[in-house]
């Protein structure tokens, strides 16, 4: 099923209503989808084979989007802050695009050769189109829909095809259709190459919610637009989250109802503080990656509330959690054996579904005889379902033979009232293997002694888990979307070592 049909959906429930963009001047479902029309008109006479999108988000990219998907050929949104050498390796996969970039961006697609417009030139281009009805329209397609560039925090990118029928059984398993009012509008705070903009685009359309983007993320910015635009859902990352939190800026948005996050572990005292700051918000964990077309567990509002008010030590550490498993996702925990394990037992994350692409341009889909995608993700389940994630695989921290998981530190660490920020890691090191190590972002105002932080670590846990070493930075180095880049860490650290 193609994507274009739930586009066609939205014309045919509530065509006039705008679902695209600012509440005056932006885009109806209908105008959309005329839009796409028009745009797959140009990608075909173009004879491109793909579109890549290379400029920030904003109402360009849902009509890229649906313009590529109703001319049979993928949508590429790249990251445009990746460096010279691999934004060129990455747009030499597709020879035969046209390329939507920001003026800034521009001069990568001229260097691959590829035909560019301006995300304003392509809506002007487009608005001003004569438009058609096409005659005949097949709505099934073998083509991906879009091919995401995974952020390569631990490795060198992987372009993942996340096909038509995974993003629409997706929508399908997580959204009811037309569920949104007229006066509902979602603000979305994450880039156009990450997966959860892509969700944000299909799954709010379909349930007749306006979306709109901010761009350029400030506490006090995304308060005041929440605030005139009539905000009742929105979306962030953790370190958003943390920022509006601490933020001295004016936090009542009245019209909000519900706010998602994910993409980065949450600290308990972000979240916690947030419940207690806005009450009658509903909060939702939502966890998912690239491979899965998004979201494949929830923690909701009602699961936020319950375990915030319990004081059953199993029920509040859900907190932590990420939910549960959504419909129609098949989840396993399995050992280095691969063997499922019970539940309380730590292990790799494995899941099954329509919704689950797991599928690298150049490689085919890495599933087992079964069907399940190994996440590469670490965690376990509750008695009850709930999901809780530890971390990579990759991360683990190997001191003595012992295997140590960088999350369970950084859990204490982010309980020290000075601590805004933490990261830890394992450094090479002759008699260890590796010895820990973190560097922790200390709180405005706030000041920590490091062996004072070292001492209240130990005190939670074993002292072959406390840190050997730790640093206080200004900032970790983080994606746009709050994943901790570890090997930049670790680098950084050793770096400082050397020099010292």
């Amino acid at each position: 099923m193609n994507l274009t049909m739930l586009l066609d959906m939205a014309v045919d429930g509530f065509g006039d209503r705008v679902v695209v963009d600012r509440r005056d001047g932006g885009l109806t479902a209908r105008r959309l989808r005329e839009m796409s029309i028009a745009g797959a008109a140009a990608i075909r006479e173009s004879g491109a084979d793909a579109v890549v999108y290379l400029a920030v988000n904003g109402p360009a990219f849902p009509v890229a989007m649906f313009a590529a998907a109703r001319a049979g050929v993928p949508l590429v949104p790249v990251n445009y802050r990746l460096g010279q050498e691999q934004l060129d390796g990455l747009l030499a996969n597709h020879p035969r695009a046209i390329g939507i970039a920001g003026p800034e961006q521009s001069e990568a697609l001229v260097r691959a050769g590829l035909p560019v417009w301006t995300p304003a030139q392509w809506l002007d281009q487009l608005g001003n189109a004569e438009f058609a009805e096409p005659e005949d329209e097949d709505d099934e397609t073998d083509a991906p829909a879009l091919v995401i560039y995974t952020s390569g925090t631990t490795s060198a990118p992987k372009g993942v095809l996340l096909r038509h029928d995974n993003l629409t059984s997706y929508v399908f398993g997580s959204v009811e259709f037309a569920s949104a009012g007229p006066e509902e509008a979602a603000l979305v705070s994450v880039p156009p190459y990450h997966i959860a903009a892509v969700a944000n685009v299909i799954s709010n359309l379909y349930a007749g919610r306006r979306a709109m983007v901010l761009e350029q993320f400030t506490p006090e910015q995304w308060l005041q637009t929440a605030r005139d635009e009539g905000i009742t859902n929105a979306l962030v990352v953790p370190t958003m989250l943390a920022r509006i939190v601490e933020s001295d800026a004016d936090k009542s948005v009245p019209t909000l109802r519900g706010l998602a996050y994910g993409g980065a572990p949450m600290p308990a005292s972000v979240i916690e503080k947030a419940l207690r700051m806005w009450p009658e918000v509903g909060f939702v964990n939502a966890y998912g990656l690239t491979e899965t077309s998004s979201t494949i567990a929830v923690l909701g509002p009602d699961d936020h509330r319950a375990a915030l008010a319990s004081d059953d030590p199993a029920v509040r550490a859900r907190l932590g959690s990420v939910g549960q498993a959504l419909p129609g996702v098949d989840l396993e925990i399995r050992d280095p054996l691969d063997q499922v394990v019970p539940a309380g037992v730590t292990g790799r994350i494995c899941v099954r579904g329509d919704q689950v692409s797991a599928e690298y341009a150049g490689i085919g889909r890495a599933v087992d005889e079964r069907g399940f995608f190994d996440t590469r993700d670490k965690g376990y389940v509750d008695e009850e379902g709930y999901l809780f994630v530890g971390g990579r695989v990759d991360d683990t921290i190997i001191r003595g033979g012992e295997n140590i998981a960088p999350a369970e530190i950084e859990n204490v660490m982010f309980r020290h009232p000075a601590v805004l920020d933490v990261a830890v890691v394992g450094v090479p090191d002759e008699e260890w293997g590796q010895r820990i190590e973190a560097a922790v972002v200390v709180r405005p105002g706030a000041s920590v002694d490091v062996e004072e932080l070292r001492s209240f670590v130990r005190a939670t846990l074993r002292s072959s888990k406390t840190p050997d070493r730790i640093v206080c930075w200004d900032e970790l180095p983080r994606t746009e979307t709050g994943k901790l880049v570890r090997r930049n860490v670790i680098q950084m650290l050793t770096t400082e070592a050397a020099t010292a």
